[in-house]
């Protein structure tokens, strides 16, 4: 008897991990041989913005470690739900510049859309983490709707796939979302914000190297790194296949307490990149969402921290640090 397997999909490797993820914060801390009454904070097991983190990120955490720099970006805390001045639940004003819902149009020259708002890792910082996704992202039935903007603005040069994570998406829906950019004369380059290749390198796979070839436009991946511990050897591998494939790759950092605000780390993490052919893009100051006050570093001693850098590193491993204000018509620098 032949059997019709056209409709069975095939589930890859990423997507069985990701499927696996740690979602339980008792769970992650049984992992990581950690009892909550190590912690120097209370752990919030029931939080609306719930803990996801991948296996393999969780394996580059410190055991024992209640302070480790990576279990810190996603180990929801109780402090999550104080009330703080000026960290409102838009904090870069993404809603007020949506044109549509999932198109996002801040900067000239550029466009941004909302793919999804699924992600591999919940940062506890994400300056989206209120963002209503459900209402104001892109259904990938109403593409055509973005197309015809971009293709109506010629001052357009560069489409921006944001989330949630983009990656998130099958090779499948990704190509259909670009395979109809190319009669766009004057959009020049793909720009995608993903976290997936540093939690989840799986996901740099074949499939997706094969996707990625196809794609006609300059490619852009900015990447999101923000320890130099979250560059394992699979992370450097992935990132040398996408350089290798002629992928211009960047990275943004947040500047977070308790995480990375000390100079020896983020001196160790630029190295870390350019090793792996990552330019050291930005450093964000964080942007002051409800929930993530903990994280904050003030100016003064985001300004130490980077003339420290500009004293131990030669200028091309040096990001620049800067802050989202907004409603303002670029990243705005923070000049010492």
């Amino acid at each position: 008897m032949i059997v019709n397997t056209s409709h069975i999909s095939v589930v890859s490797k990423w997507q069985m991990d990701l499927a696996h993820a740690i979602r339980s914060p008792t769970e992650l801390l049984e992992t990581l041989n950690i009892s909550p009454a190590e912690l120097p904070y209370i752990v919030d097991n029931n939080s609306d913005f719930p803990l996801r983190v991948p296996r393999s990120y969780v394996s580059r955490m410190t055991k024992g470690d209640p302070n480790d720099p990576l279990l810190r970006q996603v180990l929801p805390l109780k402090t999550e739900y104080q009330y703080t001045t000026g960290f409102p639940h838009d904090p870069v004003g993404d809603l007020p510049a949506m044109i549509t819902p999932g198109l996002i149009h801040k900067y000239r020259g550029r466009v941004l859309v909302i793919t999804t708002g699924a992600c591999a890792i919940h940062c506890r910082y994400c300056f989206r983490r209120h963002f209503p996704y459900a209402e104001a992202h892109l259904d990938l039935n109403e593409w055509q709707q973005t197309i015809d903007y971009i293709a109506g603005d010629t001052s357009i040069s560069e489409l921006i796939l944001s989330g949630g994570d983009p990656l998130t998406l099958s090779d499948q829906r990704l190509s259909s979302l670009t395979s109809s950019l190319a009669n766009i004369t004057h959009l020049k380059r793909l720009r995608i914000h993903t976290r997936l290749p540093v939690v989840l390198p799986e996901r740099i796979d074949n499939g997706f190297m094969a996707w990625l070839s196809t794609v006609q436009l300059k490619t852009v991946i900015v990447i999101h790194a923000n320890h130099p511990n979250e560059i394992n050897s699979e992370v450097r591998a992935v990132l040398n296949k996408l350089s290798n494939a002629g992928i211009t790759l960047l990275n943004q950092t947040v500047l977070l307490r308790g995480v990375n605000n000390d100079s020896s780390t983020l001196i160790r993490l630029s190295e870390a990149l350019f090793e792996a052919n990552v330019i050291p893009y930005y450093l964000h100051m964080l942007d002051k969402v409800l929930g993530a006050a903990d994280f904050t570093v003030d100016d003064n001693e985001a300004r130490e921290l980077h003339k420290e850098l500009l004293t131990s590193l030669p200028g091309y491993m040096v990001p620049r640090l800067v802050r989202e204000q907004a409603g303002a018509p670029f990243k705005q620098p923070l000049i010492p």
